[in-house]
């Protein structure tokens, strides 16, 4: 019979790390602490294959799981000297979730599972303590009712509320025993008025709590995370399910329970980090039910405790080699260790925590780049505030401190609000008392999220830092009414609509929309991670540029060149735009090229700027691209003032853009089109980058320009141009007297190019894959339209991906490798690049490294930085498999 359940306990497990797949993160975490000596409850994983055959077989379960169940729980019984259901001596246990991937907070978890009205008076004997024993009981009714039977939880809510109110008590601990029972007997009547049955038989309770469990792999919320962090289904099994000897924290003062992180994991500092809530059960952390206390609080009140902690932390972090996340409950002065888990860290901490453990010779060079997701990096490149304007503006309230980064938006009050209104392109910042796991859409949806209770560790927290989004929370002076829908602080009211700004790392919270900068320049940890990452990448990279600005930012994010310069950005400069003009309206050859006389001196300084920022890098610069349309007028009130302008009437210039216009001008007049067309431009923009070249070289500097032709479908169009090119640069070359080396290359964008590419690189020297298009005409999808249908085709599963995103590998990543093998065939010192969006893409850049043809890729300025890092991780893969 096939093993579906494995036991852990009394220092031995039938599983351990390796069997993340099967046994989720938390058994598999479980068992290999037992294997260690590591002092963890006893309990046993029902696999997650489990899982998989529930939802493949109508959420019924294989033959041979009941009986296997039953065994695991009788040792269970015999390991804890305790028994289920028993009135003397009962054994409660904890039913939780735990998938391969961490989704914390994401799936349902039961604890004291066991308790019924025998058994809570055999606990209240056993332990001597009634009020812990109706305590327990009251909170598995709660968790039962809303986990199990689908009762809302705020029902239960409301009624512990109303007793606390009723005895003039601030705090559940405040409650006696006499309370809880009447609290119990509450607590069930909402289970009748509901149509429910509490069920009495221990049996029958942790059969429903397992099916619960399995049901949560998908509930909303989890589907939600799991498409938010880009985790697909079909990758993971599902859930595990662990059904683990109860622990107390509810015992009193000499108990408790807390989470404990070995390093910060905001900061990444080497120092233990944590909160801890005495005399409570884990959820009360977890959901930010009350503001749990420092870790150093466990050492003045536990010290032997403390320590022993403290040496389970550092070994547990030596075994796993990460940063580890820990859940810990102190049972009348007795530590047990209910999980451990590579903990979630802020952007921050990734990279310092990745750094600081390769110089500690935890990890390697290469473990360390894998270990730093590329939108870290974009993370710590984030906007913070202004500090002029920060000071400015008033502080209403201060918190903690969650994730970091500066975030202003509107205040919102609930998740749905923010989806809906950030698809309206509204900015928004989520506030509420506390987020809860069915928050996640919105949270992800939100520039940053407010919360008024809850610690480091609560669910605002852990997953605001995983979204890399600005979180403030626990800012207890607020008062969230979520209900009629505004914050209070003192005599300040915010009301829905209304902005307020967040700063992730003070934990302020300021009135009014606060103007954030650009955090720019790389140094310390950030700076040494990217230098590893370029020595162990392979892919070059380069930046799209068209100013000498733009130029400079990416010089000092590391680019190795510009590989995509767009010419005709510059002529929609107030001071070109009429020369352009001009030039479009001219009647004959000889008015034309006068018109293109005076750009030249323009277009020349421009490069020269962009050579100089890049010295001894290559430049590649496209020629004139966009229909010529685009560059005239279309308002009639425009019409009029250019064509004064121009000294023609606004007759003549209403027939010249008649005459221009097109069906389709994305397949019409442009790109090389128009240089065959008129030779005349591709003459001056030569003129003008060889110009520019010829006089730096003469200046001393290594100057390597590359002269791109845009839309090439057929080997002739470049052919045609290049002899033009070649004839003016050569000329001007040699009549300099200067030695300058340039290339005349194509745009890969039109898929009868790709599949051409050995004869095109008869006369092409370098390739540069304009995916932006070439992804518009292999799909025949307008990157201008396809909004209207996308959401459609992601949602009904038509595509996986949005294509102008993330490289479609099967098609247009098909007709990029074809082109890249054809082209190197031909020509073996091809250069060969992509300077498309997807050029500053992990997932797509992880695809281009795989094309050992391929030289480089360009992106954004902003974006070169991800970029290094994701060719190294691209790389670092690629060799261990």
């Amino acid at each position: 019979m096939e093993k579906y359940v494995y036991f852990f306990g009394n220092g031995k497990a039938e599983g351990n790390a390796k069997m993340k797949d099967i046994l989720g993160g938390k058994g598999a975490g479980l068992a290999e602490m037992t294997n260690l000596g590591v002092p963890v409850p006893p309990g046993f994983t029902i696999s997650a294959e489990v899982c998989k055959y529930y939802y493949d077989h109508g959420r019924t379960y294989p033959e041979g799981l009941k009986e296997q169940v039953k065994e695991a729980l009788h040792r269970l019984e015999e390991v804890s000297e305790k028994k289920f259901g028993s009135v003397e001596n009962p054994l409660l246990v904890s039913v939780r979730s735990g998938a391969a991937i961490s989704m914390p907070g994401m799936m349902d978890t039961v604890l004291n599972l066991g308790l019924n009205d025998e058994t809570v008076r055999g606990l209240a004997k056993l332990t001597n303590n009634e009020r812990f024993a109706y305590d327990a009981y009251r909170r598995f009714l709660q968790m039962f009712g809303d986990i199990v039977m689908g009762i809302d939880r705020l029902k239960f809510e409301k009624e512990l509320e109303k007793m606390k109110e009723e005895k003039g008590v601030k705090l559940d601990t405040e409650l006696d025993a006499e309370d809880l029972k009447k609290l119990v007997e509450k607590f069930k009547k909402i289970y009748k008025e509901e149509g429910k049955e509490f069920p009495q038989d221990p049996w029958e309770q942790l059969w429903k709590a397992i099916d619960a469990v399995f049901g949560s792999w998908m509930n909303e919320r989890a589907i939600t995370y799991r498409k938010i962090n880009g985790i697909k289904e079909d990758e993971l099994l599902g859930t595990a399910v662990n059904v683990v000897m109860m622990v107390f924290g509810n015992m009193g003062e000499g108990s408790g329970t807390g989470v404990a992180f070995t390093r910060n994991p905001n900061t990444g500092e080497k120092k233990p980090y944590g909160e801890f809530l005495p005399n409570a059960q884990g959820e009360d952390v977890v959901a930010g039910i009350r503001t749990p206390l420092k870790l150093d609080e466990l050492k003045s009140r536990l010290p032997e405790v403390y320590e022993q902690l403290m040496e389970v932390m550092q070994r547990l972090e030596k075994h796993f080699r990460d940063m580890q996340d820990v859940e810990f409950t102190v049972e009348k002065g007795k530590l047990y260790i209910l999980q451990t888990r590579s903990g979630k860290r802020t952007a921050t901490a990734a990279i310092k925590i990745a750094v600081d453990m390769v110089k500690e010779e935890l990890i390697t060079k290469e473990e360390a780049i894998l270990r730093v997701e590329p939108r870290h990096v974009e993370t710590v490149l984030h906007p913070m505030f202004d500090p002029e304007e920060k000071a400015k503006a008033k502080v209403i309230a201060k918190g903690l401190p969650a994730s970091p980064g500066a975030a202003s938006g509107k205040a919102v009050f609930d998740a749905k609000t923010a989806e809906e209104w950030k698809k309206n392109g509204e900015k928004v910042i989520l506030v509420r008392p506390e987020t809860s796991p069915e928050d996640v859409g919105g949270m992800a949806a939100a520039e940053g999220i407010l919360t008024s209770r809850g610690g480091m560790t609560s669910h605002a927290a852990v997953v605001a830092r995983g979204m890399g989004k600005p979180a403030v929370v626990g800012a207890e002076e607020i008062v969230v009414d979520d209900v009629e829908e505004f914050l209070k602080v003192g005599d300040v009211v915010v009301k829905k609509g209304e902005w307020i700004s967040i700063d992730g790392a003070t934990g302020e919270v300021l009135l009014g929309k606060v103007k954030a900068m650009e955090q720019q320049g790389l140094s310390g940890e950030l700076a040494e991670l990217l230098n590893w990452a370029d020595e162990i990448r392979r892919l070059g990279i380069r930046a799209n540029a068209d100013i000498p600005r733009d130029a400079k930012v990416a010089r000092e994010f590391g680019a190795e060149g510009i590989g995509l310069c767009r010419t005709e950005h510059m002529f929609f400069e107030k001071d070109r735009i009429p020369k352009m003009r001009k030039m479009i309206v001219a009647r004959t050859k000889e008015e034309r090229e006068k018109a293109l006389e005076e750009l030249l001196p323009l277009q020349k300084e421009d490069f020269k700027g962009l050579f100089k920022e890049m010295e001894g890098y290559p430049v590649t610069i496209r020629l004139l691209d966009p229909p010529l349309h685009e560059f005239l007028p279309k308002e009639q009130e425009q019409l009029e003032q250019v064509a004064k302008d121009l000294g023609i009437s606004v007759e003549e210039l209403e027939e010249i853009v008649e005459a221009l216009h097109e069906f389709n001008p994305m397949l019409g007049h442009r790109g090389c089109r128009l240089a065959i067309t008129y030779p005349e431009i591709a003459i001056m923009q030569t003129k003008a980058i060889i110009g520019a070249a010829i006089e730096l070289k003469k200046e001393g500097m290594e100057i390597e320009p590359e002269i791109m032709i845009p839309l090439v479908g057929h080997v002739n169009e470049i052919k045609y141009l290049k002899e033009i090119i070649e004839e003016v640069a050569d000329k001007m070359i040699e009549e300099a007297g200067v030695e300058l080396k340039y290339r005349v290359g194509t745009m890969i964008e039109v898929p009868r190019a790709a599949v051409t590419a050995d004869q095109i690189a008869q006369e092409a020297e370098f390739f540069s894959f304009g995916t932006n298009d070439l992804t518009q005409m292999t799909f025949a999808f307008s990157r201008d339209d396809i909004g209207k249908f996308l959401p459609e085709y992601l949602e009904k599963k038509v595509l996986d991906i949005d294509p102008f995103k993330t490289i479609d590998r099967d098609g247009v990543g098909s007709l990029v490798r074809i082109a890249a093998e054809k082209g190197k065939a031909t020509r073996s010192d091809l250069k060969v690049g992509v300077c498309g969006e997807h050029g500053g893409d992990p997932a797509s850049i992880e695809f281009f490294n795989s094309i050992p043809q391929l030289d480089y890729v360009s992106c954004s300025p902003y974006r070169v930085p991800v970029a290094r890092l994701a060719a190294a991780q691209a790389e670092a893969k690629q060799k261990k498999q």
